[in-house]
C-alpha cells in the first residue's frame, strides 16, 4: 500500500511539472510599450569595483616580507615597512578619492594605503611639524579610520593646526 501511495505521488508530481512547464513553452515575452524590441544596443555593465591592496610588509628579518590581505592583519603583526599591491579594482571608492583629496595629492592612493598598513612608525609617532606632513596626516585619517594610532595622529596634526 505504501508503494502504491508514493508511486501514486510521485507520478502526480511529475504531471504537475510537465503540465506547468507546457504552459511556458512557446510563450512570447510581453514587451512594454517603452521597450524598442528591434534595437541592436549592447548593454553595458555599469559600476565598478574599487582598489582592494595586499601589503608586503618586511618582517625585520633580513629581506624577509610576509603578505597580507587586510589592515588589521598587518596591524596585529606590528609591521614597520610595507608596501601596497593593487589586487583587484579599478577605481578608487569614495573614502579612497577623499583621502586623496584630504592630501592634497601630497601622496598617491598606493602610498597612503601602505602607510596604514604600517604602526609604530612616523607618521603614526611622529609630531606632524610641516604643511606636506599636515596634508599627509589628513589624508591618513581620512584614509584609515580604524588605525590603531588614529587617535595619536590626529593629536598631532590639530597641534600643528594650533
Amino acid at each position: 500500500m505504501t508503494t502504491l501511495r508514493r508511486a501514486l505521488a510521485t507520478t502526480v508530481i511529475v504531471a504537475a511539472a510537465l503540465g506547468l512547464a507546457g504552459c511556458t513553452a512557446g510563450v512570447e515575452p510581453e514587451l512594454d510599450g517603452s521597450v524598442d524590441a528591434t534595437s541592436g544596443a549592447e548593454v553595458a555593465a555599469s559600476g565598478s569595483a574599487p582598489i582592494v591592496f595586499a601589503f608586503v610588509c618586511r618582517t625585520g628579518q633580513g629581506d624577509a616580507t610576509e603578505t597580507y590581505t587586510t589592515y588589521a592583519a598587518a596591524w596585529e603583526a606590528d609591521r614597520t615597512d610595507c608596501t601596497a599591491k593593487p589586487i583587484t579594482g579599478t577605481e578608487m571608492s569614495a573614502q579612497q578619492q577623499a583621502a586623496v583629496r584630504a592630501a592634497d595629492d601630497t601622496v598617491d592612493l598606493r602610498d597612503l594605503a601602505a602607510t596604514c598598513a604600517e604602526r609604530g612608525v612616523a607618521p603614526w609617532t611622529a609630531a606632524v611639524e610641516t604643511d606636506d606632513q599636515a596634508r599627509v596626516a589628513a589624508g591618513l585619517l581620512e584614509y584609515c579610520p580604524g588605525h590603531p594610532e588614529r587617535d595619536r595622529l590626529q593629536e598631532a596634526l590639530l597641534a600643528h593646526r594650533g
